[in-house]
């Protein structure tokens, strides 16, 4: 009788029986995503359903290869329980933008912020607001779940391009994530390859800070050549009936902060982003019951299922907004972006069964000689570690620990690649709708991660300049010691 093999050691795969199926889910991707449209001219192929074909012919090809049932679920298991922590972000931020909804919050910024933001740079605007936001906070995902849902409910009101508006918002998001010391990917990053933290936030300045300049400069073109419309006296007066209907609903005053200064302290002082989350949300919904005029149902509703005007027993004006703008939010907002997160977890972890990826990195690393090479390498490897474990956690220490070593022995500063893990992961992440940041930034903003991520200037003209020095020297560091030893001197 045959014994059943359950360990991942027991079983010698070649590299190309080990990455097989992800090689299937990358075309089933390319194939759902892109091709049917293109071939059809139908909407591309429910992503849920991709990657549950993709699971199920990993675990039938894994199992034909020898491995146990026991063995693929085990991996699976281990896996989507590394899923919990996104999961319950985004349960948070559902909750969250229903309770500051309507506790007028959200109205109240959205009411001045057409008052106060000139509408011809709204691109601008959310550019650089969400920059200031996620920098005081260290979270892209706070920062776009905030002030960024404020963003886009002042380019609906004013009409604006609301693909370019959310690209904005996210790459605004990821500059100040990227970029502040309080960030847990900065400091994952830095700690993945042994590197100073703002060593590697300085590192980042040569490649983040001129693709902040190039998405300033495109983000203003873009106000003139899709620019918003405020001149006709129909457009002026449909913003003004909006806001008279926001003020109708909500009853303002300055304590409507309190939800955001709680998200603000949290994150500043290092607390733990779903408390600080449930924590603001409880404020929110405390404030509602005091200075809003909807019942306590309504208020424990809209934390469930969202905002809606139909809780509102003011009679809206012809032509008022406010109903697009507001209706949203609830812990069950994000349920397409949960199933996906579990779904593309379950699948990584089909693939961990075979070590695929790190098998795939190995390979990669054993046959570069220059310096130009290998930096070029990190930023590849980090680019397709990250867009298929989809956790830029595992994607840090698994780029560190394979990178390093290598790193040191060609005496390239350790710096460079830190920072390439931060640019062609961290930054590329929000771009791909099956990674948590980009459900989450699609889910949260309303705005298709695909439809987003071409005006998504900041991201992209990031990855173009990192490997432009990679590849040229420029900005590497190739004369400096090595950080570490840098450090040691002095300590």
């Amino acid at each position: 009788m045959k014994k059943n093999i359950t360990h991942k050691e027991d079983i010698k795969l070649t590299l190309g029986e080990s990455i097989f199926p992800l090689l299937f889910f990358l075309g089933l991707l390319i194939y759902g995503l892109f091709l049917h449209s293109l071939f059809t001219g139908e909407p591309g192929l429910p992503l849920e359903v991709l990657i549950l074909i993709a699971i199920s012919f990993s675990c039938i090809y894994y199992m034909y290869k020898g491995f146990s049932w026991d063995t693929i679920q085990t991996h699976i298991t281990s896996k989507v329980g590394e899923s919990v922590p996104v999961i319950l972000i985004l349960f948070c931020i559902g909750v969250l933008i229903g309770s500051w909804i309507i506790s007028g919050t959200i109205p109240m910024l959205i009411y001045y912020g057409i008052s106060v933001i000139n509408a011809q740079w709204i691109y601008l605007f959310a550019f650089l607001i969400c920059i200031v936001f996620s920098l005081l906070t260290g979270t892209s995902w706070g920062s776009a779940g905030t002030i960024g849902v404020v963003m886009m409910g002042i380019a609906q009101v004013y009409d604006a391009h609301l693909a370019i508006t959310a690209a904005a918002v996210v790459g605004g998001s990821f500059f100040g994530d990227k970029m502040s010391p309080l960030s847990d990917t900065t400091n994952i990053a830095s700690l993945a390859t042994d590197v100073f933290v703002f060593d590697h936030i300085k590192s980042m300045i040569y490649t983040t800070g001129p693709a902040a300049i190039c998405a300033i400069i495109g983000y203003t073109i873009l106000c003139f050549t899709h620019g918003v419309e405020t001149d006709g006296s129909n457009n002026l007066e449909s913003i003004a009936v909006t806001l008279a209907a926001i003020e109708s609903i909500f009853n303002f005053n300055i304590l409507l902060l309190l939800p955001l200064i709680v998200v603000l302290w949290g994150s500043i002082s290092k607390k733990p982003i779903v408390l600080t989350l449930l924590v603001s949300s409880w404020v929110a919904i405390l404030l509602a019951l005091v200075f809003q005029d909807f019942s306590f149902r309504d208020i424990i509703v809209a934390c469930k299922s969202g905002f809606s005007a139909d809780m509102t027993y003011v009679e809206l004006p012809p032509g008022a907004d406010v109903i697009n703008i507001l209706n949203r939010g609830g812990l069950y907002n994000l349920i397409e972006g949960i199933v996906i997160s579990l779904l593309i977890f379950a699948f990584i972890g089909s693939l961990d069964t075979a070590q695929a990826i790190q098998k795939a990195i190995n390979a990669s690393l054993s046959k570069i000689q220059k310096k130009t090479s290998l930096m070029a390498s990190a930023l590849t490897a980090t680019l397709f570690t990250n867009l298929t474990t989809s956790n830029q956690y595992a994607t840090s220490f698994i780029i560190g620990a394979a990178f390093k070593e290598k790193f040191d022995q060609m005496k390239i500063n350790k710096k460079v690649l830190s920072r390439s893990i931060e640019d062609a992961g961290t930054m590329m992440e929000n771009l791909m709708p099956w990674t948590p940041s980009g459900i989450f930034m699609s889910q949260t903003l309303g705005i298709a991660a695909l439809d987003y991520a071409g005006w998504q200037i900041l991201s992209l003209s990031n990855i173009v300049i990192a490997y432009f020095f990679a590849f040229t020297g420029i900005a590497c560091f190739l004369s400096e010691k090595s950080t570490q030893a840098h450090e040691k001197e002095h300590m």
